[in-house]
């Protein structure tokens, strides 16, 4: 509906996996870099992970796009609760097999001799199986001992595990995993999208059906729209969706903050998916503290405010026109700048972390170290900015309790 509104040629936010609408965020690529190299190895077990809805299957979906057929054959499976003999029978359908008989022995004998057979016309095989948490113990064996298959000393098969992060943990703690776990030569585990990533991805999805503007967001639908999906692409798909099908409705060119609460409120209502929303909590102060509040002077046209401002900049500028000079707000424009500063420094590590693993996914794995200290160094920034801001928002609604208070007690007088 909302498609012919807007004038787009296709669903931008559509759920199923397309390769067309891959977007390539921090986390993707570092994925696809595991991934390349992993299959330039060409045998073992390469395992990506990720919460549902990060992205796993459209990022398979986009390497298998980008597969010569011609050199390697794939095959793709999404498991359900799966036994050894279940499995071994699934791949050989997978691969396009007919099987006679339905025992183990027959099924396992005609995946050798495909596997042959390809390796002889100079393709690889490759065997991807979605949602591996499914997967029983006795299953991950039958897939170990499947990678034995060989022709002289070249391996027939090779296996991309994707699955939830519960199956990260099985792989990396289970006992009984052990020979699978030293046949794993590349593991990843998809992170939600950083929110400087959720404006791009949006507007990347929707040029992809044509959008040249029509209809625009406004800046806080981005941060709101991040903190209510955690950065999951999923969730955002699934909001964009209601976004758009209420713009078209309400006729609008324009989505809004408030347009943002009705979908989210409806989607909470409904119990379509569960909502992040969090609430900034800010711990009530000590009256010894509050003694030690700066004194601002406000003049006597100062505006009252109804209650924190989602954004900064702007609560910060209504701050000013109701306490010009104020040490507190001083104080707090301070605080917002050094933010900035690390802001910026952030988004430099992150370009120095990317053009490092540009470089080539062998070089990331011969010499991880620097590798490893420009990802010490984002984490220590993060956590640094993740600070500054519960100081800031601690700060600013100080501020706005002192203005609503003396906007109150002017009143009463």
């Amino acid at each position: 509906m909302f498609n012919d509104y807007y004038g787009l040629s296709g669903r931008p936010f559509q759920l199923t996996p397309d390769p067309t609408f891959y977007f390539e965020s921090i986390t993707h690529r570092k994925a696809l870099s595991y991934l390349s190299y992993g299959l330039a190895q060409g045998e073992g077990f390469v395992v990506i992970t990720g919460e549902v809805g990060a992205g796993k299957s459209t990022l398979v979906a986009h390497l298998m796009a980008t597969i010569d057929p011609a050199r390697l054959t794939a095959a793709q499976i999404v498991t359900s609760k799966l036994d050894g003999e279940e499995v071994v029978h699934l791949v050989a359908q997978a691969f396009g097999l007919i099987v006679d008989g339905h025992d183990k022995a027959s099924a396992l004998g005609a995946i050798e001799a495909f596997l042959h057979d390809e390796a002889r016309a100079g393709r690889r095989c490759l065997l991807v199986i979605d949602e591996s948490q499914n997967l029983e113990l006795e299953a991950l064996e039958e897939l170990r001992m499947l990678s034995n298959f060989q022709l002289g000393a070249y391996p027939l098969l090779q296996t991309l595990l994707l699955g939830q992060p519960e199956f990260r943990d099985t792989i990396q703690d289970h006992p009984q995993l052990e020979q699978l776990r030293q046949r794993v030569i590349a593991a990843h585990h998809l992170d939600a999208m950083e929110l400087g990533e959720v404006q791009p991805y949006v507007e990347h999805r929707l040029r992809c059906v044509g959008w040249i503007g029509n209809p625009q967001f406004d800046q806080v639908v981005y941060t709101e729209l991040y903190q209510a999906s955690g950065g999951v692409p999923r969730r955002i798909n699934q909001i964009c969706n209601r976004l758009m099908m209420l713009g078209a409705v309400e006729q609008r060119s324009r989505i809004d903050g408030a347009m943002l609460t009705q979908v989210l409120d409806e989607l909470e209502l409904d119990g379509t998916m569960q909502l992040k929303r969090p609430e900034p909590k800010v711990e009530p102060m000590p009256a010894s503290k509050a003694e030690e509040l700066p004194e601002l002077e406000p003049e006597s046209n100062s505006v009252p405010l109804a209650g924190p401002q989602p954004v900064f900049a702007d609560a910060v500028s209504v701050a000013a026109e109701a306490a010009p000079g104020g040490a507190a707000l001083t104080q707090l424009q301070a605080m917002l700048a050094e933010r900035d500063a690390q802001i910026a420094e952030l988004q430099q590590a992150v370009l120095e972390l990317a053009n490092e693993r540009d470089v080539s996914p062998s070089a990331n794995v011969a010499n991880p170290v620097g590798v490893a200290a420009l990802e010490a160094k984002l984490a220590a920034l993060e956590d640094k900015m993740q600070e500054q801001e519960r100081t800031i928002r601690h700060t600013l609604t100080m501020l706005i309790d002192w203005i609503e208070a003396e906007a109150a007690s002017r009143a009463v007088a």
